[in-house]
């Protein structure tokens, strides 16, 4: 199916005014892919989205719950019996099964498990050992390992043996007889080999492998820059206990992304959660707002004996404090990409101030112009016009050092500072807006 139908059969499914059939339904569901009815379901709002949900058959469910997000995955979780559970995700990935129960509470998690297998249960406690935001959370154990005395022929004829290879299998691991990494094989080597050479003389060494308690932010970094499909992970004795894979990555750095891009806003909620959830989420950085705002305003009233003497004064003031908060915004976004990415360390760190001071003073130098010609334009008052110029390079200047330095200062004390940074510098720029403009007024117009 190409995309434009499965677009049309979403646009179908989602519109209310279809009045589709719970047939008709069920038989555009079952021409899409996990991906997309995890879509769908992520575009509707919760009574649809349930009944959506349960119009898949159970060996469907697994699939498309690990492609949902943590919020709507335990939405649906939640409506549906241990036992079906625990046949929805009885054939998917260690990490796909870590992913889904981790989250459920213990006794639920145990009576899901005592439904399991053996070998199952005991792959799954493996990777429950591990935080989610760890390379062992991100593990599988369906790796394919080889000795380093195997001829090309041996190993050919074991791939051979297997009914299928795991999914993304572009290299195999080399292992010792204690198991410990050694080195790995690429399939494309394998094949372009002659039979007689040995694993020893074939297989790179010089790749590291992850260790299974490195951050999964760590993990995406290293698959991006070396451009890997798959990796080993080891544990602390160097024994290989699994791998990851480049499609576990690509949702770390897509919920990475989607929590950055949220938390700027103070918001993490489903875009249809119910009102109820979704004002709980807000009202947290909502207050934290409203206590800035109260900082402002208390600054303000400092002067109050200045704005009633000089009320125009109330006019231009916002325009100091506005400029300074978006040049804070535009400087914290470039520091949050730079931790995100590691580009930022204390080598750096110096250059990157000074780069920032010097565009903080160039627009400074610009805007305080306009600025200072719009407003002797507007009231006839050269003093005044200057004030408002040297106040607004004051607040630029410091939108720099907050847009720097809150980030850093954040992560310094294990806090998000793609969450609580945007608040922090906007009530930064705003009091010295507010204290540069007034203050300056105070002394020269009084």
């Amino acid at each position: 199916m190409d995309n434009l139908d499965i677009q049309e059969n979403l646009k179908i499914i989602l519109d209310e005014s279809s009045n589709l059939s719970l047939n008709e339904i069920r038989r555009l569901l079952n021409k899409m892919s996990s991906s997309e009815i995890a879509h769908a379901l992520e575009s509707s709002p919760p009574k649809q989205r349930s009944l959506l949900f349960s119009l898949l058959e159970i060996d469907e469910e697994g699939d498309v719950l690990s492609d949902l997000g943590e919020e709507i995955q335990q939405d649906l979780i939640s409506n549906i019996s241990n036992d079906e559970l625990a046949e929805a995700v009885k054939e998917l990935e260690l990490d796909e099964v870590v992913d889904i129960l981790q989250n459920l509470p213990e006794d639920r998690m145990k009576k899901i498990l005592s439904k399991m297998s053996l070998r199952d249960r005991q792959r799954i406690e493996l990777g429950l050992t591990y935080p989610d935001d760890t390379a062992g959370g991100l593990l599988n154990t369906d790796v394919i390992s080889v000795r380093p005395s195997h001829t090309m022929e041996v190993v050919i004829n074991y791939l051979r043996g297997q009914d299928e290879l795991p999914e993304n299998t572009d290299k195999i691991f080399v292992v010792s007889k204690e198991d410990k990494y050694v080195g790995e094989l690429s399939i494309s080597k394998i094949i372009t080999s002659k039979l007689s050479l040995t694993v020893r003389e074939v297989m790179e060494t010089n790749i590291l492998p992850i260790v299974v308690d490195q951050e999964d932010k760590e993990v995406a970094i290293l698959f991006e820059r070396n451009d890997l499909v798959s990796s080993a992970v080891i544990d602390e004795s160097g024994k290989l206990i699994g791998r990851i894979t480049i499609d576990d990555v690509v949702d770390v750095i897509r919920e990475d992304a989607d929590q950055n891009f949220l938390g700027m806003a103070g918001v993490a909620e489903d875009t249809f959660a119910p009102p109820g959830r979704a004002a709980k989420s807000r009202v947290f950085w909502l207050s934290m707002n409203l206590l800035t705002a109260f900082i402002a305003s208390m600054t303000i009233n400092i002067f109050k004996d200045t704005l009633d003497q000089i009320v125009y004064l109330a006019v231009l003031m916002p325009i100091v404090a506005s400029m300074g908060g978006v040049a804070a915004t535009q400087t914290l976004t470039i520091v949050l990409r730079g931790l995100t990415l590691e580009q930022i360390s204390s080598s750096n760190l110096r250059w990157l101030l000074k780069r920032e001071l010097a565009v903080s003073i160039l627009n400074g130098m610009v805007l305080s112009v306009l600025v200072g010609v719009a407003t002797y334009i507007w009231f006839n008052e050269i003093i005044l016009s200057i004030l408002i110029s040297c106040a607004l390079i004051i607040n630029l200047i410091s939108s720099v050092l907050a847009g720097v330095f809150v980030p850093l200062i954040l992560r310094h004390f294990k806090q998000d500072p793609a969450i609580a940074g945007s608040v922090v510098v906007t009530t930064v720029t705003d009091v010295v807006g507010f204290l540069s403009f007034l203050g300056l007024a105070t002394i020269f117009l009084i």
